[in-house]
């Protein structure tokens, strides 16, 4: 199992990457399934350094801001419009309560019931797993304003956790325990942000997390605005974990694996 971060910056698009998307990639022997989890504002661009529009197997959205979702309305044109033709099958799309409707506002289009032809609209449920392929994605609600999720993926016995936007919240112990590989917001700083709470993980509170579930083996921070300073974000989860990572925009990494794959634009495949 590979993860290729596709979009890292929290919030909104940043001058150096753009918002939330990661690429699950998995070889099953037979075939390459490829699994999107968010695409933010500016991930499709990049995503096409990858793979293309037609070959999503499935996207799953943690929540409904724009930073997460916004670049799903240009996934369907990508889809829908391509000369070349449309694919025969629609896309499973899960999601929070809503997604169908609040892309479609985004959308604006003047088609009657459009994403519908490219997406199927799936809802997601607190710990009831999904199968797709030789994956399964456990989602897991976490602490954010609106209805938000995390996921838990699983292949060939490879773990990877990521907690979509959250603050500190008990679900985030199943989620992150025996984790290969931890892909944690941390868009709040310490000392900065103290008096806003239930909306994102501070680094100590993200390492502080990744610590109570026990048995995390990597774990990276991401989802920063462009205005969080990285190496300060490292010293204060480092103090907790020492070993602390910061995520890379367009970097491939190896689920299990201390290796990094390939970095920037020398991983497009």
């Amino acid at each position: 199992m590979k993860v290729t971060i596709l979009g890292c910056s929290g919030s909104f698009a940043g001058p150096d990457s753009p918002a939330s998307s990661y690429l699950v990639r998995v070889d099953d022997g037979g075939r390459t399934w490829n699994l999107l989890f968010d695409l933010g504002s500016g991930a499709l661009g990049p995503m096409q350094r990858h793979i293309a529009p037609r070959d999503v197997d499935a996207v799953f959205v943690t929540h409904l801001h724009p930073d997460h979702c916004a670049d799903l309305c240009g996934l369907y044109v990508a889809r829908h419009y391509n000369p070349g033709g449309a694919p025969t099958e629609r896309v499973p799309v899960w999601g929070p309560t809503g997604t169908a409707k609040r892309l479609a506002l985004m959308y604006h289009g003047l088609e009657h019931h459009a994403l519908q032809q490219v997406f199927d609209f799936r809802l997601l449920e607190d710990q009831v797993a999904i199968e797709v392929g030789p994956v399964r994605v456990v989602p897991y609600a976490v602490n954010h304003p609106v209805e938000a999720f995390g996921f838990r993926i699983e292949a060939q016995g490879q773990v990877l956790a990521y907690t979509g936007d959250t603050d500190t919240c008990d679900n985030l112990t199943p989620l992150l325990r025996d984790a290969d590989l931890v892909l944690s917001d941390s868009a709040f700083m310490d000392g900065r942000d103290d008096e806003f709470r239930g909306v994102h993980l501070t680094p100590s509170r993200a390492a502080q997390a990744a610590l109570d579930a026990g048995g995390v083996k990597r774990l990276m921070l991401t989802h920063m605005p462009a205005w969080n300073d990285p190496a300060v974000c490292r010293e204060q989860a480092a103090a907790l974990w020492p070993d602390v990572e910061m995520v890379e925009f367009g970097a491939t990494y190896e689920v299990g694996s201390g290796d990094l794959d390939s970095v920037g634009e020398s991983g497009a495949v």
